[in-house]
């Protein structure tokens, strides 16, 4: 694995963090509020975590861009990482193979 410079693994770090977590929230979203709001008739779980998850993604959207610009990410990459943010799993295959063929190793 290639080394990286300290700016660009906070960058890898932080990237990490905000992609985890975003896709956790996906994921309670998926599985949780919104069996909560048809199987429960509990609409406020959906309000609240997706309004949540909202945030987050839209935070992980805005750091997809620098974190491809530190790290040298190709087009490819980049449109893989955007692509990861809205399937279910998705950031965790993402990071994945990011560690596994890229110089990422958190």
């Amino acid at each position: 694995m290639k080394k990286l410079t300290p700016e660009q693994s906070l960058w890898a770090k932080r990237f990490k963090w905000i992609s985890l977590i975003e896709g956790i929230s996906f994921l309670v979203l998926l599985f949780i509020a919104m069996p909560l709001k048809y199987m429960m008739d509990m609409p406020q779980a959906v309000t609240v975590v997706g309004w949540i998850h909202g945030l987050l993604f839209i935070i992980y959207i805005y750091t997809v861009f620098p974190t491809a610009s530190k790290l040298k990410w190709n087009f490819s990459r980049t449109l893989f990482a955007l692509i990861a943010s809205v399937l279910p799993f998705g950031p965790f295959i993402f990071d994945r193979n990011l560690k596994k063929s890229q110089q990422v190793d958190f």
